[in-house]
């Protein structure tokens, strides 16, 4: 398992050395590590980059190419991704797309979600876009990852949230309960659950 320092530390280690070559690629940082990086403790055991484009991919692939290659850049046609993936620092670090068409703003990794919820957060000299977490959190409640969405839902509770957003997403997916959490707290005037 990886600490968010370790993220922190490997994520600035990749977007320095990359310098350049990397410079005008959108990304948002998600998955465990995205959370991570905004304090919830969660076990990490990689950095997911979502890119929007297979060049971009293929641009970080370039850069990174005196590191480690663990998948070279390849379509995988069941997720429906471009992915490479690379060990820098000891630690995987995977670079993706996903190509799936969406209207919706409440998906992690598909649709416009990650690229309008995100907050801009320190990562050494520079600051990486790293995804919402309410997005984290859907994420987690469709999978069922008790363990993964128990310790994100009590940081929000702690340090704020999109109750819009949420109680959106949870429409998209049909979700009214889930266990050893009360979405009840969603709830805001004029806002009901399904």
């Amino acid at each position: 398992m990886i600490t968010a320092r370790q993220i922190e530390a490997v994520l600035s280690g990749v977007l320095d050395g990359c310098g350049d070559a990397i410079a005008d690629i959108d990304y948002r940082l998600v998955g465990t590590a995205a959370a991570a990086m905004r304090g919830v403790l969660l076990p990490a055991e990689d950095v997911d980059v979502l890119l929007r484009e297979r060049a971009d991919v293929d641009a970080f692939s370039a850069a990174l190419s005196r590191h480690e290659c663990l998948s070279p850049p390849q379509y995988l046609d069941g997720s429906k991704q471009y992915f490479a993936s690379f060990e820098v620092q000891g630690i995987r670090i995977e670079f993706s797309t996903v190509e799936v068409e969406s209207e919706s703003d409440t998906t992690e990794c598909i649709g416009t979600g990650p690229w309008n919820h995100f907050a801009m957060i320190r990562c050494g000299r520079r600051s990486a876009p790293v995804v919402a977490l309410e997005l984290r959190l859907l994420t987690e409640l469709a999978r069922g990852r008790a363990d993964r969405y128990v310790p994100i839902w009590q940081f929000m509770q702690c340090h704020g949230f999109d109750a819009e957003l949420l109680v959106r997403g949870l429409k998209e997916r049909g979700i009214s309960r889930v266990e050893h959490i009360d979405l009840t707290p969603l709830i805001n005037p004029g806002i009901r659950l399904p």
